[in-house]
């Protein structure tokens, strides 16, 4: 979904709409409870990409956030969304799932890197007090 409205410019909105018909046989079957998450966690991410950049640019120093990956960033950006705007999920299962996400769409060395970022932004929601262990 996220991909669709960075790469398609099209609204986050459609392409929730648009990824229950998406991928033909190969698209991942989810219930409805499942679709509703993943378009709200889509929304949030997408609406709220700024602040979240924010944190990105701080734990990655030398690189700008734009020049990331661009699966990388989208990635990044919804662990970030999900550790600060659903406290429910545990940290280590955002931070675990992004990982696996990086690894399967972008390598071991995205993997890695997803890792070490979102270790650092971790830390500091942490420290923060926005998020706990």
């Amino acid at each position: 979904m996220l991909y669709q409205t960075e790469i398609g410019q099209m609204p986050v909105t459609e392409a929730a709409r648009a990824h229950e018909v998406a991928g033909g046989a190969d698209a991942i079957d989810l219930d409805e409870e499942s679709r509703e998450y993943a378009a709200t966690l889509a929304g949030g991410t997408w609406q709220t990409k700024e602040a979240l950049d924010g944190y990105l640019a701080e734990a990655t120093k030398n690189w700008r956030v734009e020049r990331l990956a661009v699966i990388d960033r989208l990635l990044l950006r919804l662990a970030v969304h999900e550790l600060v705007a659903h406290p429910e999920t545990p940290p280590r299962v955002v931070i675990d799932e992004a990982i696996e996400l990086a690894r399967s769409y972008s390598g071991e060395d995205a993997a890695r890197f997803v890792n070490g970022v979102l270790d650092g932004v971790f830390k500091r929601l942490k420290d923060e007090g926005k998020v706990t262990d």
